[in-house]
């Protein structure tokens, strides 16, 4: 990256953003959390309730008053603190980008702060939105690439397939959430903007066609973007087909297993059991109307039992008890159902080994084909 003079704003090209040693924003918290660039950290030029107070006095007074506001605001012992965080990064991170909402006063004021101190440094042109419309716009334009869907029965470990190949979007790891009514991941998930920007990233990263698993648009908290949703819906599948019980282990690990590991590390032995246990019976008894009561009544006592006899023998085998009859009674027959109102056929059916081996060649073949060969 070329060295920063003051003055400079750069344009928030996909190459700009992936390219910052690292991105300072300098709007409120309240506007970090609701979303941020990638990689990004937050050092606001004001916190929540100065942006509140400036913003009213523009509204009331307009803005020469409003920016008389926040410069006396932020001033004296308070304008040297915020100044020195700067400073501190810029000393690790020289080639840093600062960026506000819409590249104007906040960053502005910043970068002259900066440079009244000896500093230079760029900032991004348009500040978030602008490059908010950079990166929605890499995703638009995948919505009309070719990709590939992987489709397949619950348990069919669609997700490590798609993290087995160097085109595969992770869609579930993106949001946190493994995609089902238990797929809910310790910690907090995404908001969909910081969602929607890492997915932006990393299709930019992957050379098409991209491979995606089959997904309700809905993942967890968040939701695909509606154009790459419609691509999606239109693009050709694939379909795994696997027995019962090599789906049964597969999901042992991704419900049991896996998740205990997370919540074990998040909040250790005690409280991790506790709240995995929770979220567990939870997540059954949000199935009651399409289970039905006394169904949902079985379910929860063969949980119960499992959990008795995981934390007893610390084997989570035990819960085949209840994952069993929850995929042949619940989420195979909803599949199945989905499976057979779609109007495309699959482009390949086989095995996890078999679907794999059709999948890379298939993407081999389109790159050779954009390639001209």
């Amino acid at each position: 990256m070329s060295s920063n003079k003051q003055g400079d704003q750069l344009v928030p090209t996909l190459d700009q953003l992936k390219d910052a040693s690292l991105l300072i924003d300098v709007r409120a918290p309240v506007e970090f959390a609701q979303g941020a660039l990638p990689g990004a950290i937050n050092l606001p030029l004001m916190d929540d309730d100065e942006r509140a107070r400036v913003g009213t006095c523009y509204r009331q007074k307009g803005s020469d008053a409003a920016l008389r506001l926040g410069h006396q605001l932020v001033s004296g012992a308070l304008r040297e603190s915020r100044v020195a965080a700067w400073k501190e990064v810029l000393a690790r991170h020289p080639d840093a980008l600062i960026y506000c909402a819409r590249g104007g006063q906040r960053s502005g004021i910043a970068q002259r702060w900066l440079a009244e101190e000896g500093l230079e440094v760029a900032r991004l042109k348009g500040g978030f939105k602008a490059a908010r419309r950079t990166l929605m716009s890499v995703t638009e334009q995948a919505a009309s690439a070719p990709s590939l869907v992987i489709a397949g029965l619950t348990g069919c470990a669609k997700t490590d397939m798609i993290k087995a190949l160097d085109s595969g979007i992770d869609l579930e790891g993106h949001a946190r959430h493994k995609g089902s009514s238990f797929g809910r991941q310790p910690g907090q998930p995404p908001t969909q903007i910081n969602f929607e920007h890492a997915l932006a990233m990393d299709l930019a990263g992957r050379r098409a066609p991209h491979v995606f698993e089959d997904e309700s648009r809905r993942i967890g908290s968040v939701e695909i973007p509606l154009p790459l949703w419609q691509g999606l819906c239109a693009a050709p599948r694939v379909l795994i087909e696997m027995p019962l019980e090599w789906r049964l282990a597969q999901i042992r690990r991704d419900y049991i297993d896996d998740l205990w590991i997370q919540y074990r590390q998040s909040y250790g032995p005690w409280l991790g059991w506790s709240l995995m246990r929770r979220q567990l019976v939870s997540a059954l008894v949000r199935l009651k109307k399409r289970l039905g009561s006394a169904r949902l009544e079985r379910l929860l006592q063969l949980q119960q039992q499992a959990f008795e006899a995981h934390v007893t023998t610390d084997d989570s085998q035990a819960h085949d008890g209840w994952l069993s009859p929850l995929l042949s009674e619940y989420y195979d027959p909803m599949y199945h159902y989905q499976l057979r109102q779609s109007e495309q056929a699959p482009a390949f059916t086989g095995t996890w080994q078999e679907v794999l081996a059709f999948v890379r060649e298939a993407v081999d073949q389109q790159r050779r084909s954009g390639d001209g060969e």
